[in-house]
């Protein structure tokens, strides 16, 4: 066929096919103008903010805000979404409503951001000097909404949950005054201080980052205990006899402001409060500030000192911020608003040395035992190297989490992991007190760390902001060593076991027992879970529901997942006692353990075939004589 004919034939051809219509393809609108960022300026005028707190039986908080104006047209003003505490965008926007602002008397309209959603334009009128808000915060009335900061007897007041702030300002340099009415005959607390006026609270002027950082506590039923010249322990309860405090109680909180004093070498606060509230209906909290700190217990805390071991961590991990997160704060992750986006990538330090100085503070005052200290290092020490998530996902990738999942429920825990920073930080500091130890002859240890990197600038309540190198540098010039390598290597390696190292050099190793220890007793009582976590590898909540399953343990092997819910071991309704037995007698036996477990409304019987026997951990000290976790342990 000559070429002529081949071109006519394809176009013929081609004529005959359906023409295919081009899909659809947008090209993206722009984004609006951003939103001004921080200056780190005066603004001009005060923010005076009245608050309204006495609807407690609905848990409903009244705001009255006037923010002074210096120009007419387009006004920003934000919500704070980035907390600090947090380290994540957890502002309460869900909780605001009414929102109204006003001025000169005319009701403005305003348009929320449509990608900033923390924040809400209003077109200031010329000539107004300033904007009248009103809103309200609306406390949660139960768990399933989130926490709960309002009841008949208590309150929880945090400023950033019911203010605005001007864009375009470091929030430093946003002056407020404030004040609170709360009902009638309640004690308020704050690490701000105020004056009772009327029948309101008038707290001291302050800038708007300050205000933030000084949440209050309120309630019907309160006491105050005054633990050194600086530092105080506020209390409310559900109830007064609650507030029941012995005093060698009172004498071992005392303590731990000595101990921590002496540790530290400097104190970053003209006042410190503890907040504490002992409540059965409050949502527990543990919430870091400079001069105060938001903690939370249940009811016991007091009159029943005895089993309540694992809740006195609390006050010392969050004193210990004061200096550790709150004055030395890593770089990236200090903002000069509240919506500026954090950074968290040196919470390993933040946290998880804070987590360390919390569990020897504890000890070193004595306000939990030497003993039940041991006995929580080992039940962390146990956790972690129980954790098969270190085989693919680094420590400092788990800095992430407080952005990534905000503490929601997982399901596969042991192998997503979740913010271990905290602990397993615990198990690298443990182990850089080890190395001081050891290259330093006994000379030096975390001590020396501790006066040297937080004990800087006595009274200076700001922030010195810090970075790796930092942290690495004021190593070195305690003790020269490979620091940066060292710190580099345990936060980014991955691996099958967990970095428990320091421990043995500092005298004490990692073993299981067929026994739980007492104070972990408590810890299963206290989370209503009993914990088979190092034998079978789930962990049983109420009802028989399983709350964990370890991943590659012989329960995930048999197709368990968290849900399901034994009904019974070996033919025997399921209780922790039964299945305690059946795992001991399992030890000299053949057969598999059988488990009746529904998940979905389907039955199913499961066989593990396990004969190790029931094992909880403890520590075993190596050797005789003081090693270097009896001397970090010991009161200074």
């Amino acid at each position: 066929m000559s070429r002529s004919l081949l071109v006519v034939a394809a176009l013929l051809a081609s004529a005959a096919m359906p023409v295919q219509a081009e899909n659809s393809r947008p090209q993206p609108i722009p984004y609006p103008t951003p939103i001004a960022a921080p200056r780190d300026v005066p603004y001009p005028g005060v923010i005076k903010l009245d608050i309204d707190a006495t609807d407690t039986r609905r848990g409903i908080f009244t705001v009255r805000e006037t923010i002074p104006v210096a120009h007419s047209g387009d006004t920003v003003l934000l919500m704070p979404q980035w907390l600090p505490g947090n380290h994540s965008p957890s502002g309460q926007l869900d909780k605001l409503a009414s929102l109204h602002i006003r001025a000169n008397g005319k009701e403005l309209a305003w348009i929320r951001d449509p990608v900033q959603v923390y924040a809400w334009h209003v077109d200031v009128p010329a000539g107004a000097k300033q904007l009248d808000v009103e809103l309200q915060f609306i406390s949660a009335t139960d768990s399933s909404q989130g926490s709960v900061v309002m009841s008949p007897s208590i309150l929880r007041l945090q400023w950033n949950s019911m203010s605005l702030y001007p864009a375009g300002y470091f929030t430093r340099q946003i002056q407020v005054d404030a004040r609170v009415k709360y009902p009638d005959g309640w004690t308020a607390y704050a690490g701000l201080p105020s004056k009772k006026v009327g029948d309101a609270y008038v707290y001291e002027r302050t800038d708007y980052d300050t205000l933030v950082d000084s949440p209050t506590m309120a309630g019907r039923y309160a006491k105050q205990w005054q633990l050194s010249p600086r530092v105080f322990l506020d209390v409310v309860a559900d109830t007064p006899d609650q507030l029941d405090a012995k005093p060698e109680q009172i004498e071992a909180h005392k303590r731990l402001v000595d101990q921590a004093v002496k540790n530290f070498g400097a104190q970053h606060y003209d006042n410190y409060h503890f907040l504490l509230h002992i409540s059965s209906v409050m949502g527990g909290i543990g919430l870091e500030h400079h001069r105060s700190s938001e903690d939370g217990s249940r009811p016991g805390y007091f009159t029943d000192w005895d089993q309540t071991v694992p809740a006195r961590n609390l006050l010392p991990h969050e004193y210990t911020h004061s200096w550790d997160g709150k004055f030395r704060r890593g770089a990236d992750l200090w903002t000069p608003s509240f919506n500026v986006p954090m950074r968290d990538s040196l919470l390993w330090v933040y946290e998880g040395q804070t987590q360390f100085w919390g569990y020897v503070l504890q000890a070193r005052s004595g306000l939990v035992s030497k003993q039940d200290t041991l006995d929580q290092y080992a039940m962390i020490m146990a956790s972690y190297d129980n954790t098969p998530g270190r085989q693919w996902r680094p420590l400092v990738d788990t800095t992430n989490d407080p952005i990534i999942s905000q503490r929601r429920p997982k399901g596969w825990t042991s192998w997503q992991r979740s913010e271990d920073y905290y602990n397993e930080g615990l198990l690298v500091w443990m182990e850089v007190d080890s190395i001081l130890r050891k290259q330093s002859g006994g000379a030096k240890s975390i001590d020396d760390f501790a006066r040297a990197f937080f004990g800087i600038n006595d009274g200076d309540w700001g922030v010195v902001t810090y970075n790796f190198d930092d942290v690495a540098a004021t190593l070195n010039r305690i003790q020269p060593y490979d620091w940066a390598g060292f710190l580099r290597k345990r936060v980014t390696e991955t691996s099958d076991h967990a970095p428990l190292q320091g421990f043995v050099d500092n005298g004490y190793k990692l073993v299981y027992t067929d026994k739980p220890s007492a104070v972990m007793k408590q810890d299963m009582k206290a989370r209503k879970t009993a914990n088979f976590n190092y034998s079978l590898g789930l962990s049983i909540g109420e009802e028989g529901k399983l709350t964990a399953v370890i991943w590659d343990s012989p329960a995930f092997k048999a197709g368990l997942t968290v849900g399901g819910k034994l009904l019974a071991v070996n033919g025997i309704t399921y209780s922790e006692d039964v299945l305690t037995r059946i795992l001991t007698e399992a030890r000299t036996g053949r057969e598999p353990i059988r488990l009746l477990v529904s998940r979905n409304g389907q039955f199913e019987t499961v066989a593990i075939d396990y004969h190790g026997g029931p094992r909880y951990p403890h520590l075993e000290k190596i050797g005789t004589g003081e090693g270097g976790l009896d001397r970090l342990l010991t009161a200074r």
